[in-house]
């Protein structure tokens, strides 16, 4: 078990131990009975005003938790990047499921306060929506690009001047298939507006597929492991698009070698 007293944000890396699984359950029904427990005890302490930082962090590992429970392996690595930060940054990443929004909290919270770009739906989501609500993120409607600049500009910009990092995922949905030409510029742009560094994220998390009638609801599938890796903050220079295209080959490089890996998993 990842206790609560332990921040895998003090080491480099993290992995799941061997023979860690301890429930006897399938892994998909294991890993939701967790998760809703999760998810309800925030939304009711965030309906009492009493969801704070810590709070967040540990609804967050005990998803990591729940995961490990059920079998999934988790990888993590390139923590030591995040200690290299003297100030808030905007961590740029692929979107590949619904793990990432609960797991990244417990790794970069401890060591740098942060929030997320989210779509509308999320602030309005049966139960979640009050954890949500209570991180105070910034809200993209993901059908205007020019409106969608334009916010996340002025209210990221305004988040990050606070001192609180941004999390941002500049594809237009989350798919298991990583293409280049739908990760937008969105995350270098408001690094530069604010004067802050991008960090890249490169994130395998299709353990927990997309599910066919609800798509927050998949399978989970423990033969496929958890890769989380950062890379090394990037100052933004010009008009960023050097940066931008380094954010992608770290991310394409980094899903193909755990793809070459892992055969049969998506690129």
């Amino acid at each position: 078990m990842i206790p609560h007293g332990h921040i895998i944000a003090a080491s480099p890396s993290y992995r799941t131990p061997q023979d860690r699984r301890t429930s006897i359950l399938p892994p998909t029904i294991s890993f939701y009975i967790g998760m809703i427990a999760v998810v309800f005890r925030g939304a009711h302490l965030a309906r009492r005003g009493r969801y704070d930082d810590q709070a967040w962090i540990d609804s967050s590992i005990d998803i990591m938790n729940a995961l490990e429970r059920a079998g999934v392996r988790l990888n993590i690595d390139g923590m030591e990047h995040l200690h290299e930060l003297d100030g808030p940054a905007v961590f740029i990443a692929n979107h590949m499921s619904t793990l990432e929004t609960f797991t990244l909290p417990g790794l970069i919270h401890p060591v740098r306060r942060c929030t997320f770009v989210i779509k509308p739906s999320l602030m309005d989501y049966p139960v979640f929506k009050h954890v949500m609500r209570s991180r105070n993120p910034v809200v993209v409607s993901r059908d205007n690009p020019r409106q969608d600049l334009v916010t996340v500009l002025e209210e990221g910009a305004r988040r990050l001047e606070q001192g609180t990092s941004i999390v941002l995922f500049p594809q237009t949905t989350r798919t298991p298939v990583f293409d280049p030409a739908q990760f937008n510029t969105l995350g270098v742009k408001v690094a530069k507006k604010a004067g802050v560094p991008a960090v890249p994220v490169a994130l395998k998390t299709d353990t927990w597929e997309n599910g066919r009638m609800l798509k927050d609801f998949g399978p989970v599938l423990p033969e496929r492991p958890v890769h989380i890796r950062f890379g090394a903050p990037m100052d933004i220079t010009g008009n960023g698009r050097e940066q931008h295209e380094a954010i992608v080959a770290f991310i394409t490089e980094h899903l193909g070698r755990w793809r070459d890996e892992e055969p049969g998993a998506p690129a």
